[in-house]
């Protein structure tokens, strides 16, 4: 059975599971360089328009395998020292990944997100949790930092400082209900409503224009970054002109309405 499940549940909808349900979907090896490779076919695949990520049976992703981590491809003759560096180099290139593909993508959190497991949820677009969710920055229980793949990066930019320092620094459980409070999911749902509360989101998302929606994501994220409001609004209007100059979709948006039916943007 394949450790990364691809799906097309919906039109233009990819459900990437990952699909190690005995060990909570840990992130071995043999579980992780598949799903990069799942993530970069879905991204390169021009009919999926929204990516979806969950995990099977009742956990999301339980973090790194500390029993059966699998084995790091392409490390032999190397040292110890740097085989560490090459595990954490792939390990981070599944979070860039992740981050960047051009398609939105919800993470749909069916159960525990512990450790790097949080990571991957933190670096989806959109986080939808079910009510049995539960997150943890684990590192730190295990005399590590809790700081990896991203953490300490994306999320006191979810949640804020204060809240991100002591939900780090203490290791302790996030559950659902304080999850959707903070602001760390967008909405919890009941576990048996969420893939549908995901496709749901997905479908509206695939009605828009495809570059509205990308540079959308990009401004987001690019938003994370900016060094001041000024630099970003910049941005922000070079893509705005973009999309309205190189297409006629504001023009068919004005048509539909008046017309009173969904606009078919053909970009």
């Amino acid at each position: 059975m394949p450790f990364v499940l691809i799906d097309k549940p919906r039109p233009h909808v990819a459900l990437l599971t990952l699909n190690r349900p005995e060990r909570m979907n840990a992130m071995a090896f043999d579980v992780m360089v598949p799903f990069r490779d799942a993530l970069r076919e879905v991204g390169a695949d021009n009919d999926v328009r929204v990516v979806v990520v969950t995990g099977a049976g009742r956990g999301f992703c339980s973090g790194a395998d500390l029993e059966s981590p699998g084995r790091v491809p392409g490390i032999d003759g190397l040292t110890v020292p740097t085989i560490a560096l090459r595990s954490m180099e792939l390990l981070d290139e599944v979070v860039r990944t992740l981050r960047g593909l051009h398609q939105p993508v919800i993470a749909a959190v069916n159960g525990p997100a512990i450790g790097g497991g949080m990571c991957l949820a933190l670096a989806a677009d959109v986080r939808i949790a079910a009510d049995t969710a539960t997150f943890r920055a684990a590192g730190i229980n295990n005399g590590l930092t809790a700081s990896e793949l991203g953490l300490s990066y994306l999320l006191p930019r979810a949640i804020g400082a204060s809240r991100a320092f002591e939900i780090m620094l203490s290791g302790r459980d996030v559950d659902a209900a304080e999850a959707d409070r903070i602001g760390l999911v967008s909405r919890t749902v009941p576990g048996d409503k969420l893939l549908d509360a995901c496709y749901e989101l997905a479908e509206r998302v695939t009605g828009f224009s495809r570059p509205g929606v990308e540079l959308t994501k990009r401004m987001l994220w690019s938003s994370l970054d900016a060094a001041s409001l000024n630099a970003h609004m910049d941005h922000e209007g070079l893509a705005q002109l973009f999309v309205r100059l190189t297409t006629r979709n504001f023009e068919e948006a004005v048509q539909a309405r008046r017309e009173n039916r969904p606009p078919d943007f053909r970009d």
